[in-house]
């Protein structure tokens, strides 16, 4: 496991995002960990997030799109700080939009807030992890209503490393073959359960790990 990774696992731990439990995912999963993107709630956190995502995106596809899209909610912030830092560290100046769960019907209207996308448009997505792949297809049916706009990229925190909806194929591969999409994260679920282990933290649940990751991860544990 790189440096980097241990970094990014530790800081999730202390900022009380990676939990470990009883907890019922979107897919409705019982699951033994959980990812919750919400607890980030300092300027310092998220200054730190926007450093992750920043670093991420200017390795894999550089300044090659046009516009980040955060959806709502948890995307909203991670939008925000990811076009922020990108500009402040490397001079990568994009715009960012999100999407209103209800359209307003007053003022500007619509249900985009932020950038407009336009024809010819490359975007890419920014959200907190894919279980299953559900809230992907969310946003491809509203991004699917701008002529001529095509999805690149999506960057996530942590990777489940899941069956998706059809059960045979990862969510991250269904996202993939349904939407032309790549997905990348900061670590995976693998990354996770390693650095308990070899950390001797949250051992109690190592057992629960095991079972819920031998059941529904692509790959299991040997």
């Amino acid at each position: 496991m790189t440096d980097a990774k241990k970094s990014f696992i530790e800081f999730m731990l202390g900022a009380g995002v990676l939990g470990f439990g009883e907890f019922k995912t979107k897919s409705g999963r019982l699951s033994p960990y959980f990812i919750n993107c919400g607890n980030y709630k300092t300027g310092s956190q998220m200054l730190a997030l926007g450093k992750f995502y920043s670093s991420m995106i200017k390795e894999t596809v550089g300044d090659d799109f046009s516009a980040i899209f955060g959806p709502a909610y948890k995307g909203i912030p991670l939008a925000a700080v990811t076009s922020a830092s990108l500009a402040d560290l490397y001079s990568i100046d994009k715009p960012y939009f999100f999407n209103r769960k209800e359209a307003k019907d007053h003022g500007e209207g619509g249900s985009i807030v932020g950038y407009r996308p336009a024809k010819n448009d490359k975007l890419i997505i920014v959200e907190d992890v894919i279980t299953a792949g559900t809230a992907v297809g969310e946003s491809m049916a509203l991004l699917s209503n701008f002529e001529g706009v095509t999805v690149s990229d999506m960057f996530i925190t942590v990777d489940r490393c899941e069956f998706g909806a059809e059960g045979t194929k990862t969510a991250v591969e269904e996202v993939k073959e349904k939407y032309g999409i790549k997905v990348h994260s900061i670590v995976n679920v693998f990354d996770i359960y390693s650095y308990i282990g070899e950390n001797g933290l949250f051992t109690e649940y190592i057992p629960a790990m095991e079972r819920y990751m031998n059941r529904y991860c692509s790959a299991a544990l040997k």
